[in-house]
């Protein structure tokens, strides 16, 4: 869902933007204002993930207004005057919506702000997909998944070794970690043992090799591993 605000100093004109805002699924307009001052009160506090601004506010202009905002969203522009569209874009606004605009105008605009939306949050997710935020002591650190040697098990902590970095030690079993990570890019080999698939160098007599480390293969596992190099074309067996 795309939270949205409008600011235009025409009540008629909000009318308009949240009439139209009801007939996309996708878009809950959350407040209108008539005022620039309330409006950054509210931006302030709430996040926003779209704006439909009229550019001619009596206190301030809307281009400055967006210029005041220390988080931006998604800006789309809304004027009677066609002569600030080139100013639009310095502002990378999604669509510049010249009033009257009808509904199948306003749909061109939502979309494009549909499109840029799901874009920013599939590669925040693949972003997030390629770390772990684990808590060590008192604190929380974030582990890069392709700094990961392989990660041994001690009762309830975990140590995690990673490429040029000390050990980390956390509070947590194998099972639980072992739930967080890509099945196709992390295997236990052992009740004790988890590695990357990627970092494994060799596997002779049950002895998996990474770097100057050698690590042993759980009877119980063997199969699973073998699964696995096959299908990464790695298999040494």
């Amino acid at each position: 869902m795309i939270k949205a605000v409008a600011i235009d100093d025409e009540p008629p004109a909000l009318a308009i933007i949240d009439t139209f805002c009801k007939q996309y699924d996708y878009l809950s307009l959350e407040k209108a204002f008539t005022d620039t001052a309330g409006a950054l009160k509210y931006l302030e506090k709430n996040t926003v993930d779209l704006l439909f601004l009229d550019i001619n506010m009596p206190a301030i202009s809307g281009m400055d207004f967006y210029k005041l905002l220390q988080q931006k969203p998604m800006l789309i522009l809304t004027t009677s005057y066609s002569e600030y569209a080139l100013e639009s874009y310095n502002l990378n606004a999604v669509d510049y919506l010249l009033k009257p605009f009808t509904l199948e105008r306003f749909g061109i605009a939502v979309t494009k702000a549909q499109q840029m939306y799901e874009m920013v949050h599939k590669v925040k997710a693949a972003d997030a997909s390629k770390f772990l935020m684990l808590k060590v002591d008192y604190g929380m650190v974030k582990v890069v998944l392709s700094d990961i040697l392989f990660i041994e098990g001690l009762d309830n902590y975990l140590k995690i070794y990673l490429q040029d970095q000390p050990p980390l030690v956390v509070r947590f079993t194998m099972k639980s970690l072992a739930e967080k990570l890509n099945e196709n890019e992390f295997v236990r080999v052992h009740r004790s043992y988890i590695v990357p698939v990627n970092r494994i160098e060799s596997v002779k007599h049950r002895i998996i090799a990474i770097g100057n480390e050698e690590i042993p293969i759980g009877k119980i596992y063997e199969e699973q591993l073998k699964a696995i190099l096959d299908k990464k074309s790695l298999n040494n067996l």
